[in-house]
């Protein structure tokens, strides 16, 4: 008697007989590959095609979106990479600094101490913001109720809405306005800006103060406007907040500034020597 028939499995032929019942899934990768012939990068010869005929923020466009940028992408992301390089002493500045200072001539160890800080809290919202801009309808009635309802679980949450906002800036923000006029002059984004005002005004209306489009707000739009995956947000901040902290951590073997900031934590944080009282029994 025949036995039960065997139900028919697809699997990955391989060159050898062994390899052709191997079910694994095959690891593969569409950057770049380095062999005797020199490398390749999405398709270009590295030497050939891309040294000496493309810029880095070229480069990086093509890296991350499969395809090299139009002119005014590239110059829509190279404001992108430049607005957010640098901003003076801040969170990712100071650690990279007390890293460098703790860690002597360990530059790459301080810059990424510093890059750690990039997130919700610093540089990186763009994220969030870009999430909520990639979901919105291009209608613009949908688009307006969608805004309505993104803001209203935003304050039930009792959290802020990414991209709007600033401790500093409460009328404007120099840079994200720079930064949408870029767009605007490149005609490069202008649904994902649109979407942003958008959700400015309703949060403005629903929570009864002005919010005001911040940097994130504006990075997130123009990159997504230009290709940038949303998954990409972040890491592109981290891709510009690196060049700053390079220059910290070499000036931190200079001046040693963080020997003064060290000085300003032990005169202004108090220590408090009350002991808890044991409980009363």
């Amino acid at each position: 008697m025949d036995g039960p028939s065997t139900p028919e499995v697809s699997i990955a032929m391989g060159n050898t007989p062994n390899e052709q019942f191997d079910t694994r899934p095959r690891a593969v990768t569409t950057i770049a590959r380095h062999d005797e012939a020199g490398v390749t990068v999405r398709g270009y010869d590295l030497v050939n095609d891309l040294v000496g005929n493309l810029s880095y923020t070229r480069m990086f466009h093509l890296l991350l979106c499969k395809r090299l940028p139009s002119d005014a992408e590239a110059r829509v992301l190279d404001a992108c990479l430049v607005i957010l390089m640098e901003a003076g002493l801040n969170a990712s500045s100071v650690v990279t600094r007390v890293t460098a200072s703790a860690r002597p001539g360990q530059t790459q160890t301080a810059i990424a101490a510093g890059l750690l800080t990039v997130g919700e809290r610093f540089a990186g919202s763009s994220q969030a913001c870009g999430d909520i801009l990639v979901a919105a309808p291009a209608d613009p009635e949908a688009r307006g109720e969608y805004c309505r309802r993104t803001v209203e679980a935003f304050r039930t949450q009792g959290l802020p809405v990414p991209g709007l906002g600033h401790g500093t800036h409460k009328d404007n923000d120099p840079r994200a306005q720079r930064l949408i006029r870029v767009a605007t002059d490149e005609g490069v984004a202008q649904q994902e800006l649109e979407t942003l005002r958008c959700l400015g005004d309703t949060a403005s209306s629903v929570l009864g103060r002005t919010l005001v489009v911040n940097v994130t707000g504006a990075i997130s739009a123009l990159l997504l406007g230009i290709g940038i995956p949303a998954k990409a947000l972040t890491a592109v901040a981290v891709v510009s907040r690196c060049g700053g902290l390079a220059a910290h951590a070499v000036e931190e073997s200079e001046t040693r500034t963080s020997d003064a900031l060290w000085q300003v934590f032990r005169d202004t944080v108090p220590y408090d020597d009350s002991r808890p009282r044991p409980p009363a029994s």
